[in-house]
Order: structure tokens, then C-alpha cells, then sequence
């Protein structure tokens, strides 16, 4: 690879890059999987450790707080550094704090601590996500997703597996805690260090317009719906073959877990950061379009590995070779993808739209699990993985029929507008607001009745099914119109 390639990757915006993504990774672990690993060790009960799994919510409706970021600019170091230092701090504060408490004597300050924790984390991932967003051109974007990726990586690796370690062998939980927050106090000397965006585009002159302008702004563009769609189902491949991915190798293939750990969080972490980086690379002589399609299709393919294992001896090379292959592939699109969600983002409420993009995002991956194990016992683990192959053919065609905005928006950097069916248009956006609403108050109750302070489980069915199905409806409404209107575009 030609070295004018790899400059970028040593520039000093990629090394602020790389460190803001490690202290943007590190916070994730310590609220879930390390955190379940103390509660478990401690002799918790396994309904209070799954209850604690609901703080990991604030990363999901994060995009609920987003626009209080775009709206108000910090009186010191600018809008995006600014409330990056503040969520820093109150990172490091709050998980030193959790390093003082013991799960089975102080519980419920343990619980305060982690949803303040998971809530500062995820307001420093729409700030960092707002933040290369604004600072990368559009030629930076995949070097700047990549190496944001793999500090992420880095981090989740350090939080997760060396924290249990460190825990188990050498400090204990509390002083492991005490050093996870000294090591968040790099991402705060990073952004000390870190220049400011451009600040010639103008915040939201008010709260309201800070809500209400990113989505007039996202739904008035061509495509729009289309776009939307597109980014749930890019990843939908590598989601169903992810989703039982562990499970397959145990029960399906016959490892054990011990063998599945080492390759998984090794050999399989190695693979995504080689992925990223060199989809990054790559991506300095692709355009994004060309790019999405290339990860995309190879993604599709890197899933055949899991169908051989499904359908051959069990063998720890073959394994080894289809999870590198996988997360190798896996990585390339997640850079491609990420780069995506910066290209559709306004720089004046970059914050806003990108939480409620990287949210969508997440669905698949979210909510593929029911269905994933559903396939398996009817259909067998060959088929699934089959099938996962198929399942990333929807998200491609999507990206075809995309491709002249998508080229059209990295080109010149602005949004091609929308002009037809205008009212048809604004039925469709009630119809998944209302879904969305219902969507919300449906994971409110669903936490109260967990708290034992409801008890409608019928109704959160209710609004569960209800919300699903109004979200649905005006999602397909809108593609449909999408497609309408760019057919009607091209025989004008």
C-alpha cells in the first residue's frame, strides 16, 4: 500500500482520534459485563444482575438529550470540546465513585452510580461522534472512522477481559475501578490537546429548533426513508451471524468456552482492527459508495466460514480462520459504515443526528436474537447461516438504489433536496412518530413493572406490538413514496 496512504493514520488528528475513541470505548464495559462479573462474584441473584442490564439503555435513547448539545455551547473550550471535558470528568468522578462501593452492601448507590455513569458515557459518545464528524472533510472520514474504531476496540478489550483479570489476580474490584478511571483521564489531556471544529456554522438558535430542525432537515432530503432503511439493514448480515455466534460454537460445533474465549476476544478483536484499519486505507482510493458495496458484499461473503464449521468436523483451525474472517470483513464495514453516518450528518446539529442514526443503527443487532433462535430450532445451524448470507442481499440493492444521493452528498457535501408528495410525506413521519412515542412509554413500563412498582404486563405488551406496527407502517409508507418519487425523477 502506497505510504501516502498510510500518512494519514499518523497525523495528529488521528492520534486525538484514536484516544477519544479509547476513552469513548472504556466506560462501556464497567456498567455490563465487568460490572456483572463483580455482582456474580459478590453472590448476587440473577434477577437483580439482569435488572442492572437496563442501564445500558442510555446508549440506545441517547438521541432524546442530543439536541441540549447542539443547542448550548460551553463557556469554555468550544461547543464540541467543551461538553466533551465536562462528560469526561463527570466520567472520571462517578467511576471512581463506583470503585467505593461494595455490590452487596450498597447496591442501590452502585445502581445510581452506573446509570450516571452509562448517562455520561453515552452523552460523550454523541459529543465525539459530533465532533469527527465536524473536523474530518470527506476524504478523512474513513481513515478517521477506522482509527476511531480501533481506539474503541482497544478500550472495550481493557475494560472487559484485562479488568476481569486484573480484578481477579491482582488488585480487586474496587482498585480496578480506581484505575479505569485514571486511565479515562487520557481521553481528558486528549481533549485539552484536541483543536475545535470549524465554528463558522452556527448551533440552533433555540431548544426547540435544536429538536425539531435535524429531523426537517433529515426528511426534507431525497431518499430520505430509503436512507433510513438502508442503515438498519447494511449490518443485518453480520447481525444474525453474530447473534448466536457463541452459542453455535459450543452447543452447535462442540468447544468449549474456555477454547471460544481465547479466539474470540483475541484472534477476533485482532481481526476487527485490522479491518477497520485497513478498510480505512482503502477507503482513500474508493468512493464512499464503492466502498459500502466492496465491505458490504465481503461481509456477506466472510459468513460462509460459520456454514463450513456448521457442516464439517469440529476443528479449532477452522474455527480460528472463519471468526478472523469474519471480524476481518466485519471491520472493513463497520468503517465504511461509520464514515456513512458522518456523511449524512449536518454540521449544525451534527450531535442530534448522528445519536439518532448510530440508535437505528442498532436495531438489527438489538432485536435479531429472537428471531435468530427461532430459525435455528426450526431450520438447523447450516441453514442459518445460509440465510445470514441472504440477509445482508436486501441491504445492498438499498445501497444501489441509493447510490446517486449518496454520490451526490459526498460530492458536493450538501443534501440533494426532496420535492414530491409532500403530504403523503408528513403522514408517514406522524405515523413513526406516534410509534416511536408509544415505543417509549413501552420501555418506561417495562422498567417499572421490573421495579415491582407496576404490575401491567398485558399492557406493555400492548404497546410494544402497537408501537411496532405504527413505526413499521410509516416506514414502509415512506420508502414507498422514496422509490415513487425517484422513479418519477428519472423519466422527467
Amino acid at each position: 500500500m502506497s505510504k501516502q496512504y498510510l500518512n494519514i493514520f499518523t497525523q495528529r488528528n488521528s492520534v486525538i482520534l484514536l484516544i477519544l475513541g479509547f476513552a469513548s470505548g472504556l466506560p462501556l464495559a464497567l456498567t455490563s459485563g465487568t460490572l456483572q462479573a463483580w455482582m456474580t462474584v459478590e453472590g448476587l441473584d440473577l434477577k437483580t444482575i439482569g435488572i442492572f442490564s437496563l442501564v445500558g439503555q442510555a446508549y440506545v435513547f441517547k438521541f432524546l438529550w442530543s439536541p441540549f448539545m447542539d443547542r448550548y455551547t460551553p463557556p469554555f473550550l468550544g461547543r464540541r470540546r467543551g461538553w466533551l471535558l465536562i462528560s469526561q470528568l463527570l466520567l472520571v468522578v462517578a467511576i471512581v465513585a463506583m470503585g467505593f462501593m461494595n455490590p452487596s452492601q450498597h447496591l442501590w448507590w452502585l445502581a445510581a452510580l452506573a446509570v450516571v455513569v452509562a448517562f455520561c458515557s453515552a452523552s460523550q459518545d454523541i459529543v465525539f461522534d459530533a465532533y469527527k464528524t465536524d473536523l474530518l472533510t470527506a476524504e478523512e472520514r474513513g481513515a478517521g472512522a477506522a482509527v476511531s474504531v480501533l481506539g474503541y476496540r482497544l478500550a472495550m478489550l481493557v475494560s472487559g477481559g484485562l479488568a476481569l483479570w486484573l480484578a481477579d489476580r491482582y488488585f480487586g474490584w474496587q482498585a480496578t475501578y480506581w484505575l479505569m478511571a485514571g486511565l479515562m483521564l487520557i481521553g481528558v489531556a486528549a481533549t485539552l490537546l484536541a483543536p475545535e471544529p470549524d465554528d463558522s456554522i452556527p448551533a440552533p438558535r433555540t431548544l426547540e429548533l435544536a429538536v425539531v430542525a435535524p429531523l426537517r432537515d433529515f426528511f426534507a432530503r431525497n431518499n430520505a426513508w430509503l436512507i433510513l432503511l438502508l442503515i438498519v439493514m447494511y449490518k443485518m448480515g453480520d447481525a444474525f451471524a453474530g447473534s448466536l455466534s457463541t452459542t453455535f460454537l459450543i452447543r452447535g460445533v462442540g468447544f468449549d468456552a474456555g477454547e471460544v474465549g481465547l479466539v474470540n476476544k483475541t484472534l477476533g478483536l485482532f481481526a476487527t482492527i485490522v479491518g477497520a484499519l485497513f478498510g480505512g486505507v482503502l477507503m482513500q482510493r474508493l468512493s464512499l459508495f464503492r466502498a459500502l458495496m466492496l465491505f458490504g458484499i465481503l461481509q456477506a461473503v466472510s459468513n460462509i466460514g460459520y456454514w463450513l464449521l456448521a457442516i464439517t468436523a469440529k476443528n479449532i483451525l477452522t474455527m480460528g480462520s472463519a471468526i478472523f474472517l469474519e471480524n476481518l470483513c466485519g471491520g472493513m464495514g463497520t468503517a465504511a459504515f461509520v464514515a456513512l453516518l458522518m456523511t449524512l450528518c449536518n454540521k449544525s446539529f451534527s450531535a442530534t443526528q448522528f445519536a439518532l442514526l448510530s440508535a437505528l443503527s442498532a436495531v438489527g443487532r438489538v432485536y435479531v436474537g429472537p428471531i435468530a433462535g427461532w430459525f435455528v430450532t426450526a431450520h438447523g445451524w447450516p441453514l442459518f447461516y445460509l440465510f445470514s448470507i441472504a440477509a445482508a442481499v436486501p441491504g445492498l440493492l438499498l445501497l444501489l438504489i441509493c447510490r446517486q444521493t449518496l454520490e451526490y452528498t459526498q460530492r458536493t457535501d450538501n443534501f440533494m433536496p426532496r420535492t414530491e408528495f409532500r403530504a403523503a410525506y408528513r403522514w408517514a413521519l406522524r405515523l413513526l412518530g406516534a410509534g416511536c412515542s408509544l415505543l417509549g412509554i413501552w420501555l418506561l413500563l417495562l422498567i417499572a413493572n421490573a421495579l415491582d412498582w407496576t404490575d401491567w404486563p398485558n399492557l406493555a405488551v400492548q404497546l410494544l406490538q402497537t408501537g411496532a406496527i405504527l413505526s413499521l407502517v410509516g416506514i414502509i409508507m415512506g420508502s414507498l413514496l422514496d422509490y415513487l418519487a425517484l422513479r418519477r425523477t428519472q423519466l422527467a
